[in-house]
C-alpha cells in the first residue's frame, strides 16, 4: 500500500512539474545577458518576461551561487507558480565567480561601508544590477524585489545596504547572518562538521574559468556519517586524506579559529543601517542551518531602523521547507495543515503584489509566527512577545527538573569519550547528505539511556503551558580535564498514554524542541579562549534559539545535557587546543559534573504566556 501510495505521489510530483513548465513556456520568453559590474566584470543573468505586454511589470530578482541552470534561452525553469501566474519579469543571476559569472567568488563576501571607486561587493553588485535591468529589460515598471533562501537569502539581505532606489520590497528567505556564532559553519565555536564538510567537499572547489556543470563532492569510505568521521580521526585529517588542501574556505576555516575580523567581516548583522526598501524575513523552525540568521536579521533590522515596514514569519518548515515542501509534515509531525500555501498565498505574493504593483491590501501582520503543540498560527504585534512572563526550571535531584529551586544541592556525573561520541540522531546511511533534517524534532530516547548524557525532567504537567521567544540555560559544570562541549536540549515528553497512530507510537515519545551547543572554552569570550580548572564548578551560559511551543496538559518538560552531539558538530578532543591542528593523543576522557542547588542553581530561564491574541 505504501508504494502504490509513493508511486502515485511521485506521479503527481512529475505531472505537476510539467504543468508548471508547460505555464512558463507559454506565458514567457527568455532571455540571457552578461551585465557588467562597476569594475568591468559580467554577471551572468536570465531573465523570464510575460509574454503579455498589455502593462509594465515589476521585476522580481534572485541571486544565487547554486546556478541559474538550465542555460540557454530555449531552456526553461518552472517559475513559482503562485508569482508566475501574476505576473512579474523573473530575473536570476549567477553570482560573482560562481558558474557562468566572470571574477572570482568570496565566500559570504564581507560588504565594504565605505567602498572607493571601483571597490565591489554584494551591495554594489545588486545596485549595478538593478541599475542595468530596469534600463535595459523591456517592458519594466521600475520596480524591483528581491528574494532568496539560505544562500539566495544572504544575498537578499545584502542588497538592503546603499540599496537602489528602485529597490521596493526584499525577503530574505532563511538567510546566513553569522557563520561562527549559530549559522551553518558553526554554533557557538562549535563546527558543524557534517555539514560543513559535505557542503564544502563540492561548492568549495576551485572553478578556474566559468562552467554550467556543477563539482562533484568527495567519496566516503562509509555511507553511515558516523562510521565515516569517527573513523577520520582528528580533524585536521579531513585535509590530508581527502580535501588535498583544495577547498580555499576550508584551509582559511582552518587559520581562525577563533572570532576574529575573519569571521566578523562575515557577519551581517553589523549592517542594515539605513533600509529603505520593505522587508519580510522568513524563517523555520526547525531550520537546522539559518534558524539564528531569519531570527537576528529580522531583529536587527527592527532595532537599527523604526518606523519602516519591517515583519517576520516563521513557519513550521525545515530549511526553506515554505518552498520545498507543502509545511504540513516535518519528522514524526503533522502540523494539521497547508502552512507552505498558507504562506504563498496570503504572506509572499500579497507582500510583493503590494509593494511591486500597488496591488491589494496589505494586511500582514508585524510577526506572523505558527505555534507547535496547538498548531496554528498567529498575526502578532511584535516578536518577541510582549505580555510574556518569565520562569526558570531547576535542575534537582532523582532526575528531577522543578519550577522551584531545590532544597538540598548536589551533581550528576558522567564520563564523555571522544571515541564514542553521542550521535546526533539515531538514522544511519547519511553520509551523503548535509545532515538528516528531521533531528530537530527527532525522539530522543535513544540517548536518553546512554551514561553520558543526563536527563531530568518535571512531572506531568497539571496545565497546558506555552513557552515563547529565548530560552536561555545557565548551567554550573566542572571537567576533570581542560574543555569540554556542552549541549542542553528542551524536550516535551509525551505520556505513554498518548494516542499514537498508524505511523507513529506516541506513547513516551521524547520530542525535540530546542537544543544547541556551547564549546565550553568560549563560555566567556568567543574572541578569546579560556582552558577549565579542572575540578572547579564554573558557571556557562547558552542561549538557545527562540521557539513557539506549547506543553501540553499531561506532559512533561525534559532536559537532556551532554557532551558530544557527533558527527553534526566535530568532536572536542576534551584538551585545551587548537582543534583544528589537535592530533590523536590531545584526545581524552574526561569526568564531567553538573550541579545544582545551593550556590549552584542550574537552570533554564523561559518565557511563556497565558494566552495569546490572534
Amino acid at each position: 500500500m505504501k508504494i502504490k501510495i509513493f508511486s502515485l505521489l511521485v506521479v503527481f510530483s512529475l505531472a505537476s512539474c510539467l504543468a508548471q513548465e508547460n505555464f512558463t513556456k507559454s506565458n514567457y520568453e527568455k532571455n540571457e545577458f552578461m551585465i557588467p559590474m562597476r569594475d568591468g566584470i559580467k554577471l551572468f543573468t536570465s531573465v523570464y518576461s510575460p509574454k503579455d505586454q498589455s502593462e509594465q511589470y515589476p521585476i522580481i530578482m534572485i541571486r544565487t551561487p547554486y546556478s541559474c541552470n538550465p542555460y540557454g534561452e530555449q531552456n526553461f525553469t518552472n517559475l513559482p507558480k503562485h508569482l508566475a501566474e501574476e505576473k512579474f519579469i523573473f530575473v536570476f543571476q549567477d553570482v560573482r565567480g560562481k558558474f557562468m559569472s566572470e571574477g572570482e567568488f568570496v565566500n559570504m563576501r564581507p560588504y565594504l561601508p565605505a567602498k572607493k571607486g571601483n571597490e565591489i561587493d554584494e551591495s554594489s553588485d545588486t545596485y549595478d544590477s538593478i541599475d542595468w535591468l530596469i534600463k535595459n529589460i523591456p517592458n519594466n515598471n521600475r520596480k524591483v524585489g528581491i528574494y532568496g533562501i539560505s544562500y539566495p537569502g544572504f544575498y537578499a539581505a545584502m542588497s538592503l545596504n546603499d540599496s537602489h532606489p528602485a529597490l521596493k520590497a526584499v525577503s530574505p528567505q532563511a538567510p546566513i547572518a553569522d557563520w561562527f556564532v549559530d549559522d551553518d559553519m558553526h554554533h557557538n565555536g562549535a563546527l558543524t562538521l557534517l555539514l560543513s564538510y559535505n557542503f564544502f567537499s563540492g561548492f568549495g572547489k576551485p572553478r578556474p574559468q566559468p562552467t554550467s556543470k556543477w563539482t562533484g563532492g568527495n567519496k566516503y569510505d562509509s555511507p553511515d556519517a558516523y562510521t565515516f568521521f569517527l573513523n577520520v580521526g582528528p580533524i585536521k585529517n579531513l585535509n590530508e586524506k581527502y580535501l588535498k588542501n583544495e577547498i580555499s574556505f576550508w584551509n582559511e576555516m582552518s587559520e581562525h579559529p577563533n572570532y576574529d575580523e575573519f569571521w566578523k567581516s562575515r557577519n551581517t548583522l553589523y549592517h542594515f543601517n539605513k533600509v529603505k526598501p520593505a522587508v519580510m524575513t522568513v524563517g523555520g523552525w526547525y531550520d537546522a542551518e539559518d534558524l539564528y540568521g531569519a531570527l537576528q536579521t529580522y531583529q536587527t533590522i527592527e532595532k537599527k531602523n523604526p518606523g519602516i515596514f519591517n515583519v517576520l514569519v516563521m513557519g513550521p518548515w525545515q530549511h526553506g521547507g515554505w518552498s520545498r515542501s507543502n509545511g504540513e509534515t516535518f519528522g514524526d509531525m503533522n502540523f494539521g495543515s497547508n502552512s507552505s500555501e498558507y504562506f504563498k498565498n496570503n504572506l509572499e505574493l500579497p507582500f510583493f503584489r503590494y509593494f511591486l504593483k500597488g496591488k491589494g491590501n496589505l494586511d500582514i501582520a508585524e510577526a506572523t509566527i505558527f505555534e507547535v503543540g496547538n498548531n496554528q498560527w498567529h498575526q502578532l504585534d511584535s516578536w518577541p512577545i510582549k505580555n510574556t512572563d518569565s520562569l526558570s526550571l531547576f535542575l534537582s535531584d532523582n532526575q528531577k527538573l522543578d519550577f522551584s529551586q531545590p532544597t538540598i544541592s548536589g551533581e550528576y556525573e558522567y564520563i564523555s569519550d571522544p571515541s564514542g561520541p553521542v550521535p546526533y540522531t539515531s538514522k544511519i546511511l547519511d553520509s551523503r547528505n548535509l545532515y538528516f533534517r528531521p533531528f530537530m524534532n527527532e525522539d530522543q530516547r535513544f540517548t536518553y539511556s546512554r551514561p553520558d548524557v543526563i536527563s531530568v525532567n518535571t512531572d506531568d504537567l497539571k496545565n497546558d503551558l506555552s513557552i515563547a521567544g529565548e530560552i536561555e540555560a545557565e548551567i554550573y559544570v566542572s571537567t576533570t580535564s581542560t574543555d569540554a562541549d556542552w549541549i542542553i536540549k528542551l524536550i516535551d515528553v509525551f505520556p505513554d498514554s498518548a494516542q499514537s497512530n498508524s505511523e507513529i507510537e506516541w506513547g513516551g515519545y521524547q520530542l525535540l524542541v530546542r537544543a544547541d551547543i556551547l564549546r565550553g572554552k568560549y563560555r566567556n569570550s568567543l574572541e578569546s579562549p579560556e582552558a577549565f580548572i579542572p575540578n572547579q564548578p564554573t558557571k556557562i551560559k547558552l542561549k538557545l534559539n527562540d521557539i513557539f511551543h506549547t506543553f501540553k496538559k499531561g506532559h512533561k518538560i525534559m532536559v537532556q545535557i551532554q557532551s558530544s552531539w557527533f558527527p553534526l558538530f566535530d568532536r572536542n578532543p576534551q584538551t585545551f587546543c587548537d582543534i583544528y591542528k589537535a592530533d590523536k593523543k590531545d584526545f581524552t576522557k574526561a569526568t564531567h559534573n553538573i550541579f545544582y542547588g545551593g550556590r549552584y542553581n542550574s537552570r533554564l530561564k523561559l518565557n511563556y504566556i497565558n494566552s495569546v491574541k490572534n
